[in-house]
């Protein structure tokens, strides 16, 4: 079968954030299925393609509302206005209508597209309708636009993201409804675009990486370099929800003496009191500090959607305490994490894990097995959803329309 996986941002090499991983678990398991994958995205700048696999790239873009400056965030939020699309949308209007639907053509005959999260595919409605597709959402991103907004501290920027929000919601609707299926990374999320959808939407259990995870090397009985590790990309909100809550509400309770590290991208570092916490900015191995901490706390508070670094953390095998928010769209939960939503309990845990940790009780398992167990059911959605997708004759396409160069963006 060969299908045309549609992405924002396509899989590279080495995958870092969220977004990546699953890209790259979609692409995997695909291909680990015998399919031909071929990919229509745009490149974020400084990295590398996902090797052997046939990509047409769009050029390279910057999606990240950290790494630009004011004035790229002013075009973005014109570009939406202009072309009455979300600004995430609005991001992808960097090439043309024409442009996408010739690399379909000459595609053609497929199977059908894979349409990986909302932002290229809303932004281009009009060219990809004619086709079937999966649609693939990572998350319910209106949702979580509208979750944002109820929490946005002023009046523009809570009705930025209303707006936002608004587009989402409709562009969320037209995917799914019009996908032959949807592939969800929670069971949450399935029922996230109405009861209908739901009948054809089904969970993607998710990896961080298709061969089995291995911690860096090093002594295993090395003590760790800190008590607490925390790990993100705390500029994107849902993850700067949990931060806050964590450093507001949980750390209190901790005592003076535990040693928290704080990894990642963080616009603005907050203040703390408490004298263990250590803000380390960008780490350049991300499993290496993972597996250097004695426990992982797992805070998310917010979105929707799986949590990779829970994944990833369950993968390592290390020892955790998770919210219940962290925990969306893992049936199976390791025996070493435990779970609490109340400040003071989620506390307690991690003075109970951490206290064991420092007797010379590491608490870790072999995540190898969990490893497999995703991967297994991975492929078995997959599968079972493939097996029903419409022949390649139906993906030809429509006439080339005589003209595509006007953007319509949210105009579908």
């Amino acid at each position: 079968m060969h299908l045309v996986l549609v992405s924002s941002l396509v899989p590279v090499a080495n995958p870092a954030s969220g977004f990546d991983i699953a890209n790259r678990a979609v692409l995997d398991g695909l291909r680990a299925l015998g399919h031909r994958v071929t990919v229509i995205g745009f490149l974020q700048p400084g990295r590398t393609p996902a090797h052997d696999c046939e990509m047409h790239l769009l050029g390279e873009l910057e999606v990240t509302n950290a790494r630009v400056g004011t004035l790229q965030k002013l075009r973005w939020l014109a570009t939406a206005f202009l072309n009455r699309t979300s600004v995430s949308s609005g991001k992808m209007l960097t090439v043309s209508a024409n442009r996408i639907q010739s690399i379909l053509y000459s595609l053609a005959p497929f199977d059908g597209l894979v349409l990986n999260s909302v932002q290229l595919p809303a932004a281009f409605a009009q060219v990809f309708r004619p086709y079937p597709s999966i649609y693939v959402a990572h998350n319910v991103e209106a949702d979580s636009a509208f979750e944002n907004a109820e929490r946005a501290k002023g009046t523009i920027e809570r009705f930025l993201f209303r707006r936002e929000a608004q587009y989402l919601e409709h562009y969320e609707q037209h995917l799914a409804h019009n996908a032959v299926a949807v592939w969800t990374f929670a069971e949450a999320d399935r029922f996230g675009f109405g009861r209908a959808v739901s009948e054809r939407a089904f969970v993607l259990p998710l990896v961080t990486g298709w061969g089995t995870p291995m911690a860096p090397a090093g002594e295993p009985d090395q003590h760790p370099g800190h008590d607490l590790g925390l790990i993100g990309t705390w500029s994107w909100r849902p993850n700067r929800l949990g931060l806050d809550w964590f450093l507001t509400e949980v750390v209190p309770h901790l005592p003076e003496d535990m040693s928290i590290a704080i990894a990642g991208q963080l616009d603005g570092v907050p203040s703390v009191s408490h004298p263990g916490v250590r803000f380390v900015g960008r780490v350049p191995e991300a499993r290496a500090f993972i597996t250097e901490s004695a426990v992982i706390p797992l805070i998310s508070r917010g979105g929707t959607g799986v949590q990779l670094k829970s994944l990833e953390t369950f993968e390592l095998g290390m020892p955790c305490v998770a919210t219940q928010a962290s925990l969306r769209g893992i049936d199976a939960v390791p025996d070493n994490c435990s779970a609490a939503d109340d400040p003071s309990e989620f506390a307690r845990l991690l003075v109970d894990k951490v206290a064991r940790a420092r007797a010379g009780d590491r608490q870790r398992l072999d995540g190898s097995a969990f490893h497999r167990a995703q991967k297994v059911r991975l492929m078995r959605v997959m599968r079972n959803v493939l097996v029903g997708f419409a022949p390649a004759s139906a993906a030809e396409g429509p006439s080339p329309p005589p003209d595509l160069t006007v953007h319509e963006g949210g105009r579908s």
